[in-house]
């Protein structure tokens, strides 16, 4: 996921829990880390996966009317 100065920190949390299954403390970490640095690892998966899981956050963000942009890249 990508930082963005209007969506809500307890949104980005809500995604990470619902749509990557993480725990409120590990999505709160992961949020500060997109946060701080701009962009944050959410998941590890196979390409398919992992495009319609930033299909589903870019989903999720419009629903809500917020900006929240999510990208996948190859692991190195």
């Amino acid at each position: 996921m990508l930082n963005d100065d209007f969506t809500p920190m307890e949104f980005v949390i809500a995604v990470l829990q619902e749509l990557f299954g993480k725990d409120r403390e590990s999505a709160t970490q992961i949020m500060l880390k997109i946060h701080l640095d701009g962009r944050g690892v959410c998941g590890v998966y196979s390409q398919d996966v992992a495009a319609t899981k930033v299909e589903q956050v870019l989903q999720a963000a419009q629903k809500a009317g917020h900006p929240l942009q999510a990208t996948f890249e190859p692991v190195e």
